[in-house]
């Protein structure tokens, strides 16, 4: 078993379990396991950072129609099937946030978008590893208040890692 076969286990643990899981209790009755692409090595990223010199405030909305406040931090560039594409990751007092929606949305994938929470390194470099991509709550429970992705990071491409959208 693998670390990311590992955490998705303990996740799958936590939803179908314990009391905080975002599920209902009664999505919880029936929860086998919640569904995820195969691990996929090119979607394991360490990227340069072009960080933003002003870092500006951005106000991103959320599912319940109330705003959270992110800095701007900073973009980066990567390839996805030949082609590049670009996101911007935003920061906050809780750390660095990356909020993203694919081509496979509403398809395959949460159609508002999965997150990420990147790993900074020396050097404006971050580990991103969409292999860790998840759905936010309100994927599974209305009353959870989730930010909507921006525009900015709503990407042409397909991601095939991480979480794929929830069927009960």
């Amino acid at each position: 078993m693998t670390e990311l076969d590992m955490l998705r286990a303990e996740k799958d643990d936590f939803f179908g379990n314990h009391f905080q899981s975002p599920l209902t209790e009664e999505q919880r009755k029936n929860f086998k396991g919640l569904s995820y692409f195969p691990e996929n090595e090119a979607l394991r990223l360490e990227v340069q950072v072009e960080e933003f010199a002003d870092k500006p405030s951005f106000e991103m909305q959320t599912s319940t129609g109330d705003v959270r406040i992110y800095e701007k931090y900073g973009k980066f560039k990567f390839n996805v099937e030949g082609e590049e594409v670009e996101l911007t990751i935003y920061q906050d007092g809780h750390g660095f946030f990356l909020p993203f929606v694919d081509s496979l949305a509403n398809k395959e994938t949460y159609p508002a978008g999965r997150y990420l929470e990147p790993e900074p390194l020396p050097g404006n470099r971050f580990i991103v590893d969409f292999n860790l991509a998840y759905n936010p709550y309100c994927a599974y429970n209305e009353k959870w208040s989730c930010p909507i992705t921006p525009f900015e990071n709503r990407l042409k491409v397909p991601i095939k890692a991480g979480e794929k959208l929830f069927h009960e």
